[in-house]
């Protein structure tokens, strides 16, 4: 094997399992009783209320503590359908965890997301179903996209007894739980267990390799279903900004993370000796935490703001750097370096703040590396809707406080959306908040 460049099986075959294995293990039965007796059981639980989809915490950690695992999960899912994968991704040290009275007096809160997870998992091993479809009330409705947002707004939809049909351009359903989170973080196959629990309610038809603007047209769909959910996701990547120079070996952030999630063999996977990612958000810490775990021996994220202005939180921050990772700021990437067509390094000029303005300093330093990841934010492809009915917001799609678009029967919720905030807790709450205004709408038009 080569010791430089980018290659397969650097490490032992029992380091990838080890380094891909659990980031936080389960509580048992035990630790869940002990963690959830720390909670106050607020009356006014701020917990709840730094919470995009309004679970009752203090309920749910009640029902822990008296060894009711499954009445808790009935609260979690009923706020939050994706709870169980919202409890391995949601940024709990700056919602629930953060606002935790706990953490107030005694910087350390309450373990919301672990026990959260502890009760959807004790829940999952059953394999009891809570939910089912609703009696059928003769509407059809149209989900496009199998992520967060079009799954929450599914479920709820069938719940309500309204005949959904699921379009979603990949082979799987789950969308960046399935295809864009950091594998230490989703082991098991936890996101398709959640996806086949949502499905399990009935009244979900799937047709997946459906991509919107290809193989189905948004004029089409709400022409022939009587409501139209869009949670189509961002589908580019942000451009550097400089010329990539046709070397090889720059790569897109997402795209990696997506195959190493449908990796059936984390040794097969090439990565580079001397990695440099661009980027300061959640997608740049796990493609560097990922490819330092797959045997990168040099990782180095660089950032062109200072460490409070990452979109990563410090939490991630730090689970990267103990992972080995460098995390660089002040400075923006100025060209790439290559020989023989392959990249070999990249130039970077120092930043820094001028009357509030981002500027470049003029002091330039270059990186070694032979493996270059952009991670550097995703774009909505507005040419998806074919210029079409709905209107346009900062680039992404224009909703009111229900979710609804500029078209009578088109709703829309997720990372494509104006008001998004692209978490995945936030794209579950659209897509409820967007059924629950779909339904008020057919039966209206019913009742008149």
């Amino acid at each position: 094997m080569s010791d430089t460049g980018i290659t397969a099986g650097r490490l032992p075959p029992d380091d990838y399992a080890r380094n891909f294995a659990d980031l936080h293990p389960p509580l048992d039965r035990y630790e869940a009783k002990v963690a959830a007796d720390r909670c106050f059981f607020c009356y006014d639980a701020p917990c709840m209320t730094a919470c995009p989809t309004t679970i009752d915490i203090p309920l749910f950690i009640r029902q822990i503590a008296t060894g009711n695992a499954t009445g808790a999960a009935k609260t979690i899912l009923d706020s939050n359908i994706m709870g169980a994968m919202c409890a391995r991704v949601c940024p709990t040290e700056q919602l629930c965890e953060e606002a935790c009275v706990r953490e107030a007096l005694e910087g350390k809160p309450v373990e919301i997301g672990r026990l959260q997870r502890h009760a959807t998992d004790a829940l999952f091993a059953t394999g009891k179903q809570l939910y089912q479809a609703g009696p059928s009330t003769g509407f059809r409705v149209a989900v496009v996209g199998g992520g967060p947002a079009g799954l929450s707004c599914a479920h709820r939809l069938a719940t309500l007894g309204h005949t959904v049909t699921v379009f979603e351009a990949q082979k799987k359903l789950g969308g960046l739980n399935e295809y864009g989170i950091a594998a230490y973080k989703a082991t098991n196959e936890i996101a398709q267990c959640e996806v086949g629990y949502i499905l399990g309610v009935g009244g979900i038809e799937v047709k997946t390799g459906q991509a919107l603007g290809r193989d189905i047209h948004l004029g089409d769909l709400a022409r022939d279903y009587d409501a139209v959910f869009l949670g189509i996701g961002l589908a580019a990547t942000n451009a550097l900004g400089i010329a990539d120079g046709g070397f090889a070996g720059v790569d897109d952030a997402v795209d990696y993370i997506a195959g190493l999630r449908q990796a059936s063999d984390l040794s097969a996977l090439p990565v580079g000796r001397r990695v440099v990612v661009i980027g300061g958000g959640m997608t740049a810490i796990d493609i560097a935490t990922q490819v330092k775990r797959l045997g990168a021996e040099e990782v180095t994220i660089v950032y062109r703001r200072g460490p409070a202005e990452m979109g990563a939180s410090p939490y991630e921050q730090e689970v990267a750097q103990t992972s080995g990772v460098t995390i660089r700021h002040w400075a923006m990437p100025k060209a790439l370096v290559g020989a023989n067509g392959r990249v070999t390094g990249i130039a970077f000029e120092r930043t820094a703040l001028a009357d509030g303005k981002l500027t470049g300093t003029g002091e330039t330093y270059e990186l070694a590396c032979d493996q270059l990841f952009r991670a550097i934010g995703q774009a909505f492809v507005a040419s998806d809707l074919e210029d079409s009915l709905i209107e346009l917001e900062r680039g992404r799609i224009r909703v009111d406080g229900a979710q609804r678009t500029s078209h009578p029967k088109i709703w829309a919720g997720g990372d494509c959306v104006g008001s998004g905030s692209d978490l995945t807790v936030v794209a579950v709450e659209h897509g409820k908040q967007a059924a629950l205004s779909i339904d008020s709408m057919l039966r209206a038009a019913t009742a008149a």
